[in-house]
């Protein structure tokens, strides 16, 4: 695969190679033209990108959320999350929320409020993650994916953002969400 992307700054892509294809991720190796005018090489992870959801059991005075104690071969064990996933090929961020959620919790949310997109690892990787709060939740069967190893966790919104403070929910994404959770609920 070759192509070009400069924009009309003449900044970005001169041409882009792909090395790796898989299942979740691809990666090129890009040529590049940076501000200074000069150009190098860059090895870009291209991802598909994701959504995740924060679920809101319920909203009263002391606001209940759904985590996910997931293991992650990465990681070497399970570490505390939101429910998340990557987006199919043409699916909105919403919908790829709605069917994350209803996977890995069974649950399915009347209401879905963007908190907002972040990108990941903007050093070597496109992967941007388009972060919901869901509300109004209806529970059901989950539907785990065969490498799937995971159970649910309900807390309080002020218990899991105590567990970020203390480092022990260490998921980039979980953090983010959870705290922009906080802020949006305090609020209301």
């Amino acid at each position: 695969m070759e192509s070009s992307s400069e924009n009309a700054s003449g900044l970005g892509r001169v041409s882009s190679r792909r090395v790796y294809s898989g299942k979740v991720i691809s990666v090129d190796l890009d040529e590049v033209r940076f501000p200074n005018g000069t150009t190098g090489e860059l090895e870009i992870v291209r991802h598909s990108g994701a959504s995740a959801v924060v679920p809101l059991i319920d909203s009263a005075e002391a606001p209940r959320i759904v985590l996910v104690k997931q293991y992650r071969y990465a990681t070497n064990g399970y570490i505390y999350e939101i429910p998340a996933g990557r987006l199919a090929p043409d699916e909105t961020p919403e919908s790829c929320a709605s069917r994350e959620l209803k996977e890995e919790t069974g649950y399915s949310a009347a209401v879905f409020k963007k908190l907002t997109t972040i990108y990941t690892t903007p050093g070597f990787t496109d992967e941007s993650i388009h972060i919901f709060v869901a509300e109004r939740l209806t529970p059901g069967k989950p539907a785990h994916e065969p490498d799937e190893f995971l159970e649910l966790c309900p807390v309080s919104l002020a218990e899991a953002v105590e567990m970020v403070r203390a480092a022990k929910i260490v998921d980039a994404k979980t953090c983010i969400a959870l705290l922009l959770a906080e802020l949006m609920l305090g609020s209301r």
